[in-house]
């Protein structure tokens, strides 16, 4: 580790940073240009990933469905606004200081419209916004789980990152080699809408690193109401999944598991899922009895909201 690197990682401990990658330029060498980092810093030479975990409990009234609001703030908006943010611009601060520029990049959606490369100026469409899944994968901090969801051994799915693109030359951090998901399909089983298809699975490469990935109708996702949130900066991309009963789900599977280094005393999940289809409540799969929102409904899945 060089002087830089340890410069980063210590002043990134104090902003309460609970993850930290790094990846050089080549790995980013197969990524479209209208997806890449270095399209907008071309002469920048690493990645850099910072990521803040999504504490389990601002997820805790959306598993009990009956709180959503504090997990937006907490869990999203907050999170990536304004504490990770800070964290970011902090870093881009220290780099400055140490005569490196820096570009901080917010995780903007990566679809985009319209897409292609200007013939004119033989480059991408404005505006270029990288893949942050794929930098989460190339800067060693994760893997892509079967549902679609980026996964990490240490919080699974809960956290949100931060890019910054330097022209400091930092090496590149291994690449995750063990696997955290583990393939159950339960989160496709449990989608209430079946949005996630793991018949129908592909795989996917980032820097020679393998993963098997379910394909997802993410117009289904769109009108969940079990916890998926629309992407709150356009209607084209994909909606935030996270504190959706799948990826709740997940988690649970995860910690029982014992795959994740975040541990904790009492299971996530304490009673019976709730669970809302495209038509209404819909009951449990794997129980005689489920909560809804504002009361319960029997296996007949008739209830009240």
């Amino acid at each position: 580790m060089n002087q830089l690197e340890t410069l980063i990682r210590s002043s990134m401990e104090r902003e309460g940073i609970d993850l930290i990658g790094f990846a050089g330029k080549e790995r980013f060498a197969d990524v479209d240009a209208q997806h890449n980092p270095f399209s907008i810093f071309p002469e920048g030479k690493t990645v850099i990933l910072l990521g803040k975990r999504i504490c389990r409990g601002s997820l805790r009234g959306v598993e009990e469905g009956t709180n959503f609001g504090d997990y937006n703030l907490f869990g999203k908006n907050w999170l990536e606004d304004e504490f990770l943010s800070l964290a970011c611009y902090n870093l881009v601060r220290v780099l400055e200081d140490e005569g490196w520029e820096a570009v901080p990049l917010f995780p903007n959606p990566s679809e985009i419209t319209p897409a292609g490369v200007s013939v004119a100026e033989g480059r991408p469409a404005p505006n270029v916004f990288p893949d942050f899944d794929y930098a989460a994968v190339a800067c060693g901090l994760a893997e892509i789980g079967l549902s679609g969801i980026v996964l990490t051994p240490e919080y699974g799915s809960r956290q949100r990152f931060h890019m910054i693109i330097t022209d400091a030359e930092i090496e590149s951090s291994p690449l995750l080699e063990r696997a955290v998901c583990t393939k159950c399909g339960k989160c496709a089983d449990i989608c209430p809408l079946g949005a996630i298809d793991k018949e129908n699975a592909a795989e996917i490469d980032v820097c020679g690193k393998k993963m098997t990935v379910a394909s997802v109708n993410y117009d289904l996702c769109k009108i969940c109401k079990n916890g998926a949130c629309k992407n709150r900066f356009a209607d084209y991309a994909k909606p935030d999944r996270i504190a959706a009963l799948c990826n709740r789900t997940c988690l649970c599977e995860l910690e029982e598991n014992g795959n994740l280094g975040n541990r904790f005393e009492n299971p996530f999940r304490k009673r019976a899922y709730w669970a809302i289809g495209e038509h209404g409540p819909v009951a449990d799969r794997n129980t005689e009895a489920n909560t809804v929102l504002g009361g319960a409904f029997s296996s007949d899945g008739k209830g009240k909201r």
